[in-house]
């Protein structure tokens, strides 16, 4: 029996996925140094509202509250204990306000990196980070979302790791990396490796890719090295809302939604089938996107130097798979309308 997300996957040529988690609930009053998921007991109408706005911006799939809702990084709130009961919670107001929608919403339940270092450098064991992920999904499970959704993940182990754990829930999941150093995960993974990684584990994903890293080109870039190797799975890509820049205290992104809405069409046409923002997107950048792909048509696959003309220049001359890459930096970027 197929998923909601296969069904989708089949019927459609492209799935917009939802934006920001921690910059939308900035915006409703989480202040630095709170936890997002205790949000989901203390504020669930603020949540709830959250969800409502990723689905009224046209998402088709959207993301839980629960990206930091392991043991290990709820510990440092004194809420390890509450692993299973926040991840059930966030879950039950996602498909509540999915259930309410007048077409197919794919709820995605939300699985953060541990936070820790694996042996031999740090002291995360596989086995340890097993158990934190399965925890976490079994609660998302009970919850009732869709699909599992890991993401920003850095290391292979890790990500491996997250797939041992939602082969235990029995649950079909997404999974994503952050590659935000110079082409590569922070760990050193490129696009290539990450393909190749896939292949080792047994129990694979409904699709994979990129979210997060520095911009919008740069994960673009990555996008084309994932389709470069013609994978069997569909890639998912979710970038930031522009560069985060440090002001009045604060950090914003200066990605409007004019931009967003070309990196949504540039994403598409690089390769990917879900589509989606990450930190800065705002319902209105959802929204600039979607008309974009509902009303422009499909285009060849773009060139490096299409990407930075629409978006802005790479952080880096390399994604870390051809050494020889163009380095296409700029001291500024195309100003677009606002």
């Amino acid at each position: 029996m197929q998923t909601r997300l296969e069904e989708l996957l089949y019927d459609r040529d492209w799935l917009l996925a939802d934006g920001a988690t921690g910059t939308n609930l900035f915006q409703a009053g989480l202040q630095s140094g709170d936890s997002p998921e205790l949000w989901n007991a203390l504020f669930p109408n603020k949540i709830t509202a959250l969800y409502q706005s990723a689905v009224d911006s046209g998402s088709d799939i959207f993301l839980t509250n629960t990206f930091g809702c392991n043991a290990s990084r709820l510990k440092l709130h004194n809420a390890e204990n509450r692993v299973f009961e926040l991840n059930k919670l966030s879950a039950s107001l996602a498909c509540e306000v999915a259930a309410k929608a007048n077409r197919p919403v794919v709820v995605a339940g939300s699985v953060g990196p541990t936070g820790e270092i694996f042996q031999p450098i740090g002291e995360l064991s596989h086995e340890m980070a097993v158990e934190m992920f399965h925890e976490q999904a079994e609660g998302l499970k009970d919850g009732g979302v869709d699909v599992l959704w890991v993401e920003t993940i850095s290391a292979a182990e890790e990500f491996k790791a997250a797939a041992c754990a939602f082969n235990l829930a029995k649950m079909p999941w997404c999974g994503t990396m952050s590659f935000d150093s110079a082409g590569r995960t922070m760990m050193g993974l490129t696009s290539k490796d990450m393909v190749s990684m896939l292949e080792e584990i047994p129990n694979k994903p409904l699709a994979f890719g990129a979210n997060c890293g520095v911009g919008a080109s740069d994960l673009l870039r990555t996008v084309l090295g994932f389709a470069s190797l013609s994978p069997e799975l569909p890639i998912i890509s979710k970038g930031n809302a522009g560069i985060p820049k440090f002001l009045d205290g604060e950090i914003h992104y200066d990605g409007t939604p004019e931009l967003m809405s070309e990196y949504a069409i540039l994403a598409r046409d690089s390769g990917a089938k879900i589509i989606g923002g990450c930190c800065g997107t705002t319902p209105d950048h959802l929204k600039a996107m979607k008309f974009a792909l509902e009303t422009r048509s499909t285009s060849a696959k773009p060139s490096l130097t299409k990407i930075v003309t629409e978006l802005g220049a790479f952080s880096s001359g390399s994604d870390g798979i051809d050494e020889t890459g163009i380095s296409l930096r700029r001291r500024g970027r195309r100003r677009l309308k606002t």
